[in-house]
């Protein structure tokens, strides 16, 4: 059976380009080129208003590297460890420019350690990138935090007013500090619905403003005072 005029055609357009193309990725690969040299890495990430010229550092890429000469595990695992970033990935582009994609923490309190402050990420971990001022409006915990903190820092938002911090007790309650000297003692099971009762607590009958050193809500049939 005899092959068409277009048949031929496209076999040799084929054999054209893979020769093209095949020729291309061996120059690159021995280092002649445009292609084979780093011109450009972009830096991507979820986080708008973000300064990434500790990312960018971290890459340390010297101008006009050879593309194929740079391990991307080694930049990869540079990044992070940034603070801030919870994942990175480093990808090298046909052009042979660098793609950088980071994905950061988002701090959804603070933890201090007495002296300074330290981003908190909603799954518990502290970033190293301590000031020496608390952030107006925000949720401060100490000592250790469990690994879903989410629910609980919603909570305590609603007694910013009166709030010094939070704290983690035997690994199974908490603890909340007034910045009047009182201590909650939050129960178990449901703290965010004993903290609601709490601020219910307060507009009635002010008990925050009271000269108190513990207020026990362990029990939920009753509150303790001292």
């Amino acid at each position: 059976m005899k092959r068409s005029f277009w048949f031929w055609l496209y076999f040799v357009i084929a054999i054209i380009l893979a020769v093209y193309f095949a020729t291309r990725i061996i120059m690159t690969g021995l280092g002649y080129g445009q292609n084979a040299y780093v011109r450009n890495i972009s830096i991507t990430t979820d986080s708008k208003n973000k300064d990434l010229t500790a990312i960018a550092t971290a890459a340390a890429i010297a101008p006009a590297s050879k593309t194929y000469s740079i391990d991307l595990d080694q930049i990869n695992a540079r990044i992070n460890e940034v603070p801030g970033v919870k994942e990175s990935a480093v990808r090298r582009k046909p052009d042979g420019n660098l793609s950088v994609k980071v994905e950061l923490y988002k701090a959804v309190a603070l933890w201090t350690d007495g002296e300074n402050y330290f981003p908190l990420s909603a799954d518990g971990t502290i970033v190293n990138q301590p000031k020496e001022t608390r952030d107006e409006g925000t949720v401060v915990f100490r000592g250790s935090v469990p690994n879903d903190i989410k629910e609980i820092t919603k909570a305590a938002h609603n007694l910013l007013g009166d709030l010094d911090y939070m704290e983690w007790i035997e690994g199974r309650r908490w603890n909340l500090h007034t910045t009047g000297g009182i201590t909650v003692l939050l129960p178990e099971k449901d703290p965010a619905a004993a903290i609601g009762s709490l601020i219910v607590l307060n507009n009635n009958h002010h008990i925050l403003s009271k000269k108190l050193t513990i207020i026990d809500m362990r029990d939920s049939s009753r509150i303790l005072v001292k």
